[in-house]
């Protein structure tokens, strides 16, 4: 199998707004968000599905998705926090994190042709990153 962007990402072939990194996941910034702060956490094995990871990397997977939420919690607010895993778009296991205040930013789908705003993903990342 290729490797994913987020592979690539991981291995620094590709450049990243990074949050959060320990031996098995990585979290980054989604340069197309939901919300400010919307963050993308996966583990660092490329396996397609969230579902398909051994136990050892679920349970890294999901600890890291519980950090990185309370830290947009506590850093940019909520009140809720949604935790989204489709399993389409790329094929490397991953988990969308964010912050949000209706029904309606919870479903909001953004543009992802749009041009990233690159100073406020920069800014967000300096207040989110551990």
């Amino acid at each position: 199998m290729a490797d994913s962007i987020f592979t690539r990402i991981i291995k620094g072939e590709v450049p990243c707004y990074k949050v959060y990194e320990d031996d098995r996941t990585f979290a980054f910034l989604d340069i197309h968000p939901k919300t400010p702060g919307h963050t993308l956490v996966v583990p660092k094995k490329q396996v397609e599905f969230v579902w398909d990871l051994d136990d050892e990397d679920y349970q890294a997977l999901t600890a890291t998705v519980k950090k990185v939420a309370l830290r947009i919690r506590d850093v940019l607010g909520g009140p809720y926090i949604g935790e989204l895993v489709v399993g389409i778009d790329v094929p490397h296991a991953h988990v969308h994190v964010y912050a949000f205040s209706t029904a309606e930013e919870s479903r909001f789908i953004p543009d992802q042709t749009a041009e990233p705003d690159h100073t406020v993903l920069a800014e967000i990342t300096k207040k989110l990153a551990f």
